[in-house]
């Protein structure tokens, strides 16, 4: 028997068990995806929808010869679970594994690559065998969804939703539910509210800020970091201390979208950013940072854009946008993130050059940056517009004192760097003065030898 006769033998045979003894696995109950466990997983959790899954495995088809595998590429292979990145019969399949398991799956054409194959390996309506090595399909890990791809928001998919349509910022949701800190459960609550608004209910910004992702009818888990959480100032209400890590289980029952922009007259945008400008500067006040970002985001998404204004209409557009990009930066500011400060600052002072506040703030952000002499010329506009203005003289002075600072730091580095080199020059160049007297010293003593070889070597050649 040749190794190919041999491989279709093995392969038809593990083909015949699993479609005699696997369980079938497919929702439908139509025993498209069948699954044998070779070695069961090592933890009780399952992979959600929209998980990372980390796998290895070999690809045959029913007859036993091979089209895949990615132990041969020696890395695994990775997905996310059920968003249809490959072909049902996975998606299917990994759902029911759990971390370290090892099983096999058989997959009809309908659950893998249906009548139009995969050229040029994978032949039309073929029936298909995964498995790794001789193992089995292997799940390595699986971790949730990182939905802002700063590890502040992990969401995994307990249950999909239905439709493509998500709530925006302003919608109005229903949702049930319930929070975990450190395990214990502070809230569990059925509430109505408004996207970007949801502290006035006790919710945290990160729940506002995965609403924007989910459908109707999803029920997920969020594990949400400090920042997007109740941060510095905890929530004594329900005990949670500060920079708490929160898991919360939230079920989208239903939601009303807001107006776009382009649905809102002028009329409206302006009556709606007088609103939101308020709201805004409430949370401000009560250090809720984030929350304010997304209020006088509002009047810029609304306004920085609206053409074809009154005069009376423009002013009053340009009066919102100014306030707003001044309140983003000082919000910027507190959250840490000088470099949307000083875009916001620009956008201000392309509205009014000569702001004092727009001046002052980009200032601010600037040294923060380090960026000090940018720093003092803005802090020096500032005493320009308005020279009773002592925080700027004061800033000033500090600008000038981290420069000075900056600049004798460099020196010492700079003084220590060329100290170094001149060390290392004069130790190599010691070296070479030695190495060239020992080299004299062997001439000297070799001198009258080599004369009478060299002497004896030209008698030759004559």
């Amino acid at each position: 028997m040749t190794t190919d006769e041999a491989t279709k033998s093995e392969g038809e045979v593990q083909a015949a068990a699993l479609a005699e003894r696997g369980e079938d696995i497919t929702p439908a109950r139509d025993r498209g995806v069948l699954k044998i466990i070779k070695r069961p997983g090592s933890e009780d959790d399952l992979p959600m929808i929209g998980d990372k899954v980390y796998v290895h495995y070999k690809g045959k088809l029913a007859n036993g010869k091979k089209f895949d595998s990615s132990r041969d590429r020696n890395e695994p292979f990775v997905f996310n679970l059920g968003k249809s990145q490959v072909i049902k019969a996975w998606d299917i399949g990994v759902a029911t594994m759990r971390k370290g398991e090892i099983c096999y799956l058989l997959c009809k054409p309908e659950y893998a690559y249906g009548s139009a194959g995969s050229a040029p390996k994978i032949p039309s309506n073929a029936t298909l065998l995964f498995e790794a090595s001789k193992a089995g399909v292997e799940l390595l890990d699986f971790k949730g969804e990182d939905l802002f791809e700063d590890g502040g928001i992990i969401r995994r998919i307990r249950r999909k939703g239905e439709g493509y349509s998500n709530p925006n910022e302003g919608a109005t949701v229903e949702i049930h539910l319930e929070g975990f800190c450190g395990g214990t459960r502070f809230d569990c609550k059925d509430v109505k509210f408004v996207v970007g608004e949801g502290e006035d209910h006790d919710i945290p910004i990160g729940i506002d800020k995965a609403l924007e992702k989910m459908q109707r009818g999803e029920h997920c888990v969020l594990y949400l970091g400090p920042r997007y959480g109740f941060g510095e100032a905890g929530k004594p209400k329900y005990g949670i201390q500060a920079n708490a890590e929160l898991v919360y289980e939230v079920t989208l029952k239903s939601f009303e979208k807001a107006k776009e922009s382009w649905e809102m007259d002028t009329k409206e945008k302006l009556e709606q950013a007088a609103i939101v400008k308020e709201k805004g500067t409430t949370y401000f006040k009560e250090g809720k940072y984030l929350q304010a970002v997304i209020q006088y985001g509002k009047i810029v998404s609304w306004l920085e854009m609206e053409y074809g204004l009154s005069e009376k209409e423009s002013k009053a557009s340009d009066s919102f946008l100014l306030a707003a990009f001044l309140n983003l930066a000082m919000c910027y500011l507190k959250l840490r993130e000088y470099t949307k400060a000083v875009e916001c600052c620009d956008k201000a002072l392309g509205l009014d050059q000569d702001n004092e506040k727009g001046l002052y703030r980009r200032g601010e952000a600037r040294l923060f940056m380090n960026e000090f002499e940018l720093a003092k010329c803005d802090f020096q506009k500032v005493l320009e517009v308005n020279p009773q203005n002592k925080a700027a003289k004061s800033q000033i002075s500090i600008c000038q004192k981290k420069t000075k600072e900056h600049n004798e730091r460099d020196r010492r580095i700079y003084a220590n760097m060329f100290t170094k080199f001149a060390e290392r020059d004069a130790k190599e160049a010691a070296s070479k003065t030695g190495v060239e007297k020992a080299a004299e010293k062997a001439a000297c003593e070799k001198g009258p030898k080599t004369a009478g070889a060299e002497g004896k070597e030209a008698e030759g050649h004559v």
